[in-house]
């Protein structure tokens, strides 16, 4: 039965990638047999509670042979995952895309494809079990007790983020992270060895990885002892299993011609010849079907429902936080988070946003029992430590304090994972022009429509001293065109609780917070509850005015300041304080003429970052005050004044316009 159960597998891959004319049949055939041994074995899921949060998680970081998951899914009984939808393979509304994705297909845990994201998405599991399990398990009570599997291929281990990940991992001990390596010898272009040649198993022994080596890849019993082995190694594992790209194809099996290209109709014929599957495209025998309900379905029903009664117990057992568990099992926030939990501050006030941010942050924790993260080796800049709590590590689980390192895109791809695991809310900080290491990640936190926060600190040339190495000027510009991310860049500090309290109640969207060093003065104007509208008015002079001043951030206080001057001279001015443009698109036409009145043409943008964002705002007949070239060394006030931001300036450029 287990071979023709793994042959189901494989022709569920062939013969959908062959009729989509698309796909990567290679890593369904080799990898068939670990992933069989994997589901029918060890993994406890079940199609019934496709979102059981003390499910095992599985993650195909090879993310692009993504049909081996999706035959997996469908012979375990996913309801999403019909016949048809398999027939169905990548094209326009199937539940099969391409690559996986977790808001598309149930039973999908993690949306990959990007190569050494799954992978490391992984790690954020295995730390988010650990985390739930130290917080509310209770001796003879396991809650919180599963595993996070991987199969992952050459690819993977070539990407520099999931090195990251797994030396992040390794440090932390996490002991029910276990990787399943698809090692094959082959990558798209040819053999592995022309561009790779390294240990990988000595190279995670050396992170603090168990490993291990499974010569024959279609030896199930050897794969599943490995796996058996690894659950008692005490630290993370990875199992090397050597497999054949494409077992089975005559001609094309153990090259690279069937890496990312259908078999075709006389492979495939010869294919399954070779093998001894004489059955139709796409007709799967009803012994395979028994096999995997019995050894997947039925196996992890029993497992949930055993689960089910110890959750009943504990919260007899433990009625004072009973709800925060039945908040955590139906994915919700044990706590909801409001807006008189976050400090108040007097007009006047002057602080660094990223002080405020601390602020914010420390309130939070205060209230939300399940709330952590930290910084990528700068918690100190970026006021990202929970002060009452200390580091968290292998032993002290229940800190929430984390200590990434310096991983800037492992860290993204770490908290991804703890977002999808449930239970949580996540952050991460780093300097904002350090974004660019983590964007891929948050490229990811979007298009899965994780809640997660970004924490960027010093957030223009008023670095100052460092340089242009260390003064983002694209990465505002860069961050707002991303779909689904929310960027907010807070003038002061009362603006500055709004956006934490924002990204603290988000459901499907992340948030990227972009902080100042500097400090900065709470304007009369700014108004906790207008911030969530995206731009609102801060400060005008009357409601005859006839020039609108623009800004975000540190430069709200600069356009106050000369439009007081401006106002001593008779001018007759607004300013808009407008800390996220995804906000403030996102509102009617009513409240955008209500803040931007359409005749009023006289309009001038100031923000220290990449212009042409704004030219939507202030049209043709508008300036925009910013910086297109790369920042300089100098004291900050320095290189601010030498850039232009200059009350002087802003006169000078509204002098300029009809």
């Amino acid at each position: 039965m287990s071979i023709q159960s793994v042959n189901a597998i494989r022709f569920l891959g062939i013969d959908a990638i062959n009729k989509a004319n698309s796909g990567h049949p290679g890593v369904v055939m080799g990898a068939a047999p670990m992933a069989y041994s994997l589901f029918t074995q060890h993994l406890r899921i079940t199609p019934n509670q496709p979102n059981w949060i003390n499910r095992d998680r599985f993650v195909l970081s090879a993310g692009h042979g993504s049909m081996l998951l999706y035959a997996l899914l469908h012979l375990s009984g996913y309801a999403d995952l019909s016949i048809e939808e398999l027939q169905n393979f990548r094209q326009w509304g199937s539940k099969t895309p391409g690559h996986p994705e977790v808001t598309h297909t149930s039973g999908v845990d993690a949306t990959s494809g990007p190569l050494g994201q799954g992978i490391s998405t992984a790690v954020g599991f295995a730390q988010a079990e650990r985390f739930l399990a130290a917080k509310y398990n209770k001796d003879g009570f396991p809650l919180f007790d599963h595993y996070t599997y991987v199969i992952a291929g050459d690819g993977d281990f070539m990407e520099g983020v999931s090195a990251e990940a797994a030396s992040y991992a390794g440090h932390q001990g996490l002991d029910k992270l276990i990787v399943l390596y698809d090692s094959n010898d082959i990558c798209l272009d040819g053999e592995t060895k022309d561009a790779f040649s390294e240990n990988i198993r000595a190279r995670y022994e050396a992170y603090g990885w168990h490993t291990a080596l499974v010569e024959d890849g279609t030896d199930l019993a050897a794969i599943s002892s490995a796996i058996d082995q690894a659950k008692t190694a005490g630290k993370p594992s990875l199992i090397e299993v050597k497999t054949i790209i494409g077992h089975g194809a005559p001609t094309k099996g153990g090259t690279n011609a069937v890496h990312g290209a259908p078999l075709g109709a006389d492979e495939t014929a010869a294919t399954r010849a070779n093998l001894g599957w004489d059955y139709a495209p796409f007709e799967v025998p009803a012994d395979v079907y028994a096999d995997f309900k019995t050894n997947v379905a039925d196996r992890g029903q029993a497992a949930y429902d055993a689960w089910e009664k110890l959750v009943a117990d504990y919260k007899a057992a433990y009625p004072e936080v009973a709800a925060e568990i039945d908040a955590i099992v139906a994915g919700q926030a044990p706590v909801t988070i409001t807006e008189k939990d976050f400090p108040v501050y007097e007009d006047g006030f002057s602080q660094a946003t990223r002080n405020s941010s601390q602020d914010a942050l420390n309130a939070a924790a205060a209230v939300l029992p399940t709330f952590l993260g930290g910084s990528a080796d700068l918690a100190h800049s970026n006021m990202t430590y929970i002060k009452a709590d200390g580091l968290q590590d292998k032993n002290h689980p229940l800190n929430r304090n984390i200590q990434f390192g310096v991983r800037e895109f492992a860290m993204g791809t770490i908290l991804n994972g703890m977002a999808l695991h449930g239970g949580l809310r996540v952050y991460g900080g780093t300097f904002f022009v350090f974004s660019d290491y983590v964007k891929a990640a948050i490229r990811l936190s979007a298009i899965q429509e994780l809640p997660v926060t970004y924490v960027f600190t010093h957030d223009s040339i008023a670095v100052g001293e460092d340089g242009p190495t260390h003064e983002p000027i694209e990465h505002l510009a860069g961050l707002r065109a991303m779909p689904n991310l929310t960027v907010i860049r807070p003038a002061d500090a009362r603006e500055t609780q709004a956006a934490w309290h924002h990204a603290l109640t988000s459901t499907k969207t992340p948030t990227a917070l972009v902080l100042t060093r500097q400090n900065l003065t709470v304007e009369e104007g700014t108004d906790f509850g207008k911030v969530s509208k995206g731009a609102y008015v801060v400060y005008e002079t009357g409601s005859d005015f006839d020039t609108i001043l623009i800004a975000s951030g540190s430069e709200v206080n600069l356009a106050v300041k000369a439009a007081k001057v401006l106002a001593e001279e008779g001018g007759k001015v607004r300013v808009v304080s407008v800390p996220s443009t995804e906000l403030f698109d996102a509102q009617d036409a009513a409240y955008k003429e209500s803040v931007l009145p359409n005749a009023i043409r006289r309009r001038v943008a100031i923000e220290m970052a990449a212009t042409q964002g704004w030219y939507k705002y202030v049209g043709l007949d508008g300036a925009v005050i910013g910086i297109d070239k790369f920042g300089a060394s100098a004291p900050a006030q320095t290189v601010i004044d030498n850039y232009g931001f200059t009350v002087e300036h802003v006169l000078e450029t509204i002098a300029e316009l009809k």
